[in-house]
């Protein structure tokens, strides 16, 4: 039976690393973001026996893959075993040793067998190995910076944060990483579609009592700008969603008796509107367009919560990079099949932040107490649209020479495709950096084989 190790040292105590592992989240933050992965049911946790049952998207259908803990020794180790899914045998063991310097040496061992007997051995055993090799370097690589994060800002303090937009990309990474460092978070969700905070924006209603002693706010709910064509209907959805929703937040935080330290509220890097390749940081003022115009109403949404007290940070975010969905998500397929190019001119400038950077972004505004106002959520080395297409088609090793003219973004996407494809903004984060946070991924191409598991070869 195939057997596969890999080991990596953590500066934090085996213990330490042990809890992060129980809490909830832990398995969504280990998932690769290039696997489309669901946790369907759960039952019991890892110390009782407890089972999970998974859906993993592979094109159209979607397997089942239901496991089982089976060993459980408090701080030292845990073990998994398949019941019933993709492979022939799975059984991983995941180990937390002592280091000699206090630190936690992180084993995971997995015995395995491939499906279909031995015409799977034959064909399936070298790519099987090489995906483990690369799914497990990403997990040791996230824990690590997960818990350089929360080891940043202490351990020891554990806060309670409201999250609206919780199922999107950037809420389903946020709400997650949380949770594993230990902290409560309340999901705001419309009536009826599960557990947490309720809330109807078009009626303009939110149990603010609900709320009541959180510590922080964020807020990232809004109509989607991508996907289709802009119609009248759906620019008014856009607008809407964002300025209703945010002044709903923003009235009930500042009504409320024990007022959260801080409303996080998303806006985007569109505030700039198209700027060539001029330099913007916070100071520098709105664009035109109707996207600019978006943000502007976005962030003055924010008002009644500032003039109550409370300190608001509002993150001018740019593209957000993950495999797991966005502008990054979308594009993946025609550049894996070597349609990728430059879109237009190609001098237009993508103002980017790697997911996780992002997430980091969010916490630290949350732990900062100096940092207010507009913040600038992107890397600090924004590159141009060839520079980009470029980077993505040597991480995923295909060709980059089919350009789509201007014209033709224009007829296929309209306003829209004008103003996220065709413009840009040269935006630095000069706020973040001088509060002090620390960019883990800054360029663009240990960015992107980060995220989607492509570690530069020799």
């Amino acid at each position: 039976m195939p057997y596969f190790r890999h080991r990596s040292h953590l500066p934090f105590p085996p213990e330490h690393v042990f809890a992060w592992h129980l809490r909830p989240g832990a398995l969504t933050r280990l998932t690769p973001p290039w696997m489309q992965v669901r946790e369907i049911e759960r039952q019991g946790d890892i110390h009782d026996g407890g089972r999970v049952l998974l859906g993993i998207r592979q094109g159209p259908a979607e397997l089942k893959w239901e496991a089982k803990h089976t060993a459980f020794e408090e701080g030292r180790l845990f073990r998994d075993e398949q019941v019933s899914g993709p492979f022939g045998k799975w059984i991983h063991t995941h180990r937390f040793l002592q280091a000699d310097d206090g630190g936690c040496l992180m084993e995971d061992e997995v015995e395995w067998a491939a499906p279909l007997g031995s015409a799977g051995r034959i064909f399936g055993e070298p790519f099987i190995e090489k995906e483990l090799e690369r799914m497990f370097a990403f997990r040791h690589a996230r824990l690590r910076n997960d818990l350089d994060l929360h080891a940043r800002y202490g351990f020891g303090e554990k806060l309670t944060v409201a999250v609206s937009g919780s199922s999107g990309l950037i809420g389903r990474a946020l709400c997650s990483f949380l949770e594993t460092g230990g902290h409560r978070v309340l999901r705001l969700v419309r009536k009826g579609r599960g557990e947490g905070v309720p809330w109807e924006i078009q009626r303009g209603e939110v149990d603010a009592g609900l709320l009541e002693g959180v510590d922080g706010v964020v807020h990232l709910a809004g109509e989607s700008i991508s996907g289709l064509r802009w119609t009248r209907e759906k620019k008014k959805k856009i607008l809407e969603s964002r300025k209703a929703g945010t002044e709903l937040l923003s009235r009930a935080v500042a009504g409320m008796q024990r007022k959260p330290k801080v409303l996080i509220s998303a806006s985007g890097a569109n505030f700039y509107g198209n700027r060539g390749s001029e330099i913007l940081t916070e100071a520098s003022g709105p664009g035109k367009g109707f996207l600019a115009e978006v943000c502007k109403a976005w962030e003055a949404a924010t008002g009644p919560a500032a003039q109550a007290g409370i300190r608001v940070v509002k993150l001018r975010t740019g593209m957000v990079l993950s495999p797991d969905g966005g502008a990054l998500g979308t594009m993946l397929l025609p550049f894996k099949v070597g349609l990728g190019g430059r879109l237009g001119s190609g001098r237009q400038y993508v103002s980017w932040i790697d997911l996780d950077d992002h997430v980091g972004l969010i916490y630290h505004a949350i732990c900062t107490p100096g940092l207010r106002g507009a913040v600038n959520a992107t890397s600090p080395y924004p590159v141009t649209n060839a520079t980009f297409t470029d980077t993505l088609g040597r991480v995923l090793g295909r060709p980059t020479i089919i350009p789509v003219p201007s014209l033709g973004v224009k007829a296929l996407f309209g306003e829209m495709g004008e103003a996220l494809l065709l413009q840009g903004a040269r935006v630095m984060p000069e706020k973040a950096e001088e509060s002090g946070y620390e960019f883990r991924y800054p360029a663009l191409e240990d960015s992107l084989r980060f995220q989607l598991g492509k570690p530069e070869e020799g």
